[in-house]
C-alpha cells in the first residue's frame, strides 16, 4: 500500500505544563517504536510566544490515518489526558526534505 504524510496537530488542556514535563522522555521514547504501518518522521512541541510548550505536532509517514491514529493510541501523552483537542490530516511536503 502506498504511504502518505499526516499531520498530527494536538493542543494541550490548560495548565497541564507539569503533565506534559512528566510524561515526555516516555512520550519521546513511543514515537520511536517501530510500527509496519506507521512511523513518526518529523515532530516537536507547540510554543506559545514566552516559549512555554503548549501542544505537539508530528509529521508521520502512514498507510492511511486510521494507522496514526492506532500508533499513537497508546502514546503516553494521549493515556495521560494531556490533549484538549487532536487533529490528524493529510500533509504533503513542499519544501526541504525528510530523513
Amino acid at each position: 500500500m502506498m504511504r502518505s504524510h499526516y499531520l498530527y496537530y494536538a493542543v494541550d488542556r490548560a495548565g497541564s505544563l507539569a503533565l506534559r514535563q512528566e510524561l515526555r522522555e516516555a512520550h519521546r521514547a513511543a514515537l520511536r517504536r517501530a510500527d509496519p504501518h506507521c512511523r513518526c518522521v518529523l515532530g516537536g512541541p507547540l510554543l506559545d510566544t514566552g516559549g512555554t510548550m503548549t501542544g505537539t505536532a508530528l509529521v508521520f509517514e502512514a498507510e492511511h490515518a486510521d494507522a496514526v491514529a492506532t500508533f499513537m493510541a497508546d502514546d503516553p501523552y494521549v493515556v495521560g489526558g494531556l490533549f484538549e483537542t487532536v487533529e490528524i490530516r493529510p500533509w504533503r511536503l513542499g519544501l526541504g526534505a525528510i530523513a
